[in-house]
């Protein structure tokens, strides 16, 4: 006797080897508490019917005994097994249709993202103080610098982690942990933290498989596809025109993803990477650095050596000074503004890692409180468990004293503030835009290198205009100007 055990799955091994027993003739009879449970779909009753009759099975229930073979029983099997499928497809249809109307009212919440907690069927932002501040720091970071990798770069550059639900028996907990790409890009990108509740964001796909179908959850749709989004539903970190920026400037900076896209800003001389077309084949137009030549925009369909059509290849001397000269221009009005930000910038300089590494001391010392506290409370004659205990709370107090040094040489190292000839000197600057750009020792900055200053492939910087420029250009930092 082989007994299985069903389940509402499309991989239900059980059910596969009860197929395969009866198909080997060793199964008389099967038996089961109701008959038309022993298949969840139409397909897969049918098969088993078809096998019992061939090889003389009996099916056997509390109703009855029924023979494959014989008409009269196969019809009520069939009637059986079509009303048990139709009654599963009912309960499934009733409890999807209870989820999307909670869903359309906004009271849907599987889980809650970090940063918030429900409350009352709404949803109210963390009261913990530096789970807030580092979260708004995330994204006032990234309207400065523009880019997911960088921005995870420069938080892991500056010791500042990132909260972490993690979910267990005793429910949500919340972990500090080094920032991860996947982590900042899920921050960034989810709506949430704009203040819009959203449901339907993911789908299925279903799909053949060695002839059985295949479902694939969590497939993402578009913002058009999805099935309820509501704005202004709860308090965000920041607003919906700025997640909308965010998603843009996101995009704009995938790679290989068409010629439509401009892509990153890559690394090298060229002022106007990804942002050229070829005016024959309409193509993006790569660009070729020379260790000794100057940097040249060349046509993709130049690099088929197999097709005879060549377009274009030129040099980006006198395209990218053209272009510098009205970029300059354009935003010569704004220098005056651009250099007292970049004062107020300059003196406001440590004071984010200052402020998060602040407010990881008070948190640690709570812990140090409750390890405390903890220990107090136990025997002290149980060794076995005070021992432990006595442990951890010199583990918090270790961290206590490492988070002590951390800051007293961030307050050392702050930028001192401008001295009034540096200041004049700067706002002098600012009065002549072309020389500050052609000047001799401006920055050579690689938009790839991490916030180290080591180049990502280990190639060299390239000679060329300053990266903030050109991401100005391609429109991917909109404060560039």
């Amino acid at each position: 006797m082989i007994s299985g055990r069903s389940g509402g799955g499309q991989l239900r091994p059980g059910f596969e080897r009860l197929l395969a027993a009866i198909c080997a003739g060793t199964v008389g009879a099967v038996l089961a508490i109701e008959a038309s449970r022993l298949a969840r779909n139409g397909r897969d009753w049918h098969t088993l019917l078809e096998f019992c009759a061939f090889v003389n099975c009996l099916i056997i229930d509390e109703d009855g005994i029924y023979d494959p073979r014989l008409v009269n029983d196969r019809l009520l099997l069939g009637l059986k097994g079509t009303f048990s499928e139709l009654e599963l497809s009912i309960f499934r249809q009733r409890s999807q249709q209870a989820l999307r109307l909670k869903a359309a009212r906004g009271e849907l919440y599987t889980t809650v993202a970090i940063g918030y907690r429900r409350s009352a069927d709404r949803l109210e932002q963390d009261p913990d103080r530096r789970i807030r501040e580092v979260l708004s720091l995330v994204f006032r970071k990234f309207s400065e610098i523009g880019s997911v990798r960088q921005l995870a770069l420069w938080l892991r550059q500056e010791g500042i982690d990132l909260p972490i639900a993690v979910y267990g028996r005793q429910g949500r907990a919340v972990q500090w942990r080094a920032p991860r790409y996947n982590t900042v890009h899920r921050l960034l990108t989810n709506p949430v933290y704009a203040g819009v509740y959203v449901f339907g964001r993911t789908g299925s796909r279903a799909r053949f498989d060695n002839g059985r179908k295949v479902i694939t959850h969590g497939v993402a749709r578009r913002r058009e596809e999805w099935e309820v989004l509501i704005r202004d539903h709860h308090d965000g970190y920041i607003s919906w025109e700025e997640y909308d920026r965010n998603q843009k400037v996101i995009a704009g900076n995938a790679n290989m993803k068409g010629t439509m896209v401009a892509g990153s800003v890559r690394k090298g001389g060229g002022l106007l990477v990804g942002l050229l077309r070829c005016g024959h084949c309409g193509r993006k137009l790569k660009v070729l650095h020379h260790a000794r030549r100057d940097t040249r925009y060349i046509c993709n369909a130049e690099m088929d050596y197999a097709s005879d059509k060549k377009c274009i290849t030129f040099s980006n001397m006198r395209v990218d000074a053209a272009v510098s000269a009205e970029v300059l221009r354009a935003i010569s009005p704004l220098a005056m503004e651009a250099a007292l930000q970049l004062i107020a910038d300059r003196e406001r300089a440590g004071t984010e890692k200052l402020q998060q590494s602040e407010l990881a001391l008070e948190q640690a010392r709570y812990e140090v409180m409750h390890a405390r506290r903890q220990y107090d409370a136990v025997d002290p004659d149980n060794r076995l468990v005070a021992s432990e205990l006595e442990h951890r709370w010199n583990e918090r107090l270790a961290a206590v004293a490492r988070l002590g040094e951390q800051i007293q040489s961030l307050q050392n190292e702050l930028p001192r503030a401008l001295r009034d000839d540096e200041r004049a000197t700067l706002l002098a600057l600012a009065d002549d835009l072309p020389r500050l750009w052609n000047h001799p020792r401006r920055v050579q900055r690689n938009p790839q290198a991490d916030f180290t200053g080591r180049p990502q492939g280990g190639h060299r910087h390239a000679r060329g205009r300053s990266a903030v420029p050109r991401a100005a250009l391609a429109g991917r930092r909109s404060h560039a100007a």
